[in-house]
């Protein structure tokens, strides 16, 4: 079925010298992967290497196949041209970071037009602006709200956070971040893209994200920590 939609580029994977197999996260219909053969070539064709940054939404015309493993595109172009993403070290490293969350934490073969407007009104906001210091944690706890354990914060006046079952206690547990680290999630859970700048201090930020990843292991099943983490540590540290 031939399918227009709008489409975020999670990875891209060369394939033999000139190919290459991409996978989007689409409006449409959620995770798919694409054969995009000679995007390597050095001649004039639709489909330029640079459309498969991580993170670059296209707008693209696409064959999807039911049960199929790979698609392909038939038109392609980008739906908004960033600014500042690729050329600003600190925003790049953040999307590295951002696209291997997405790539490790999506897998839906389905239509999700929540999940795919959050990540793009995400990715506007981080091209519009500069003080973007706690992006990366904002990021990691809202993408829970979508793809299923967000923390219960009915009980948020509780000393402790259980993140095996993800809600606020008052006694600590086995499963519960400890007095300091739920403070610090509490902190972050109050936190939006607009009001985040100079909230944590070096250490904190690191601890936030230590704990946040913990919290995917437990509630993603083979979740994989990003390898970008390393680099995100020295651009904020």
């Amino acid at each position: 079925m031939l399918v227009k939609t709008n489409a975020i580029v999670l990875s891209s994977l060369r394939f033999n010298e000139k190919s290459l197999i991409v996978k989007c996260f689409t409006q449409a219909d959620g995770l798919k992967s694409y054969f995009v053969r000679d995007a390597f070539s050095t001649k004039k064709n639709n489909t330029k290497i640079a459309y498969f940054q991580p993170l670059t939404i296209l707008a693209i015309e696409a064959t999807h196949k039911k049960n199929a493993n790979l698609n392909y595109f038939k038109e392609i172009r980008i739906a908004v041209p960033f600014q500042t993403i690729y050329i600003n070290f600190v925003k790049s490293t953040i999307v590295m970071f951002v696209a291997e969350m997405l790539h490790h934490s999506i897998h839906e073969e389905e239509q999700n037009d929540d999940l795919f407007m959050f990540i793009e009104t995400a990715l506007i906001w981080l091209d519009q602006h500069e003080l973007i210091t706690n992006f990366h944690l904002i990021f990691t706890i809202e993408l829970t709200k979508f793809i299923g354990f967000y923390p219960d914060i009915s009980n948020i006046e509780y000393s402790y956070f259980d993140f095996k079952e993800g809600f606020f206690t008052s006694i600590q547990t086995a499963t519960s971040f400890s007095l300091a680290e739920t403070v610090l999630l509490k902190k972050l859970l109050k936190l939006s893209f607009e009001n985040s700048n100079k909230i944590f201090v070096v250490e904190e930020r690191q601890l936030l994200l230590k704990i946040l990843m913990d919290y995917y292991k437990i509630h993603l099943e083979n979740f994989k920590e990003p390898k970008s983490i390393a680099v995100l540590k020295e651009v904020f540290g």
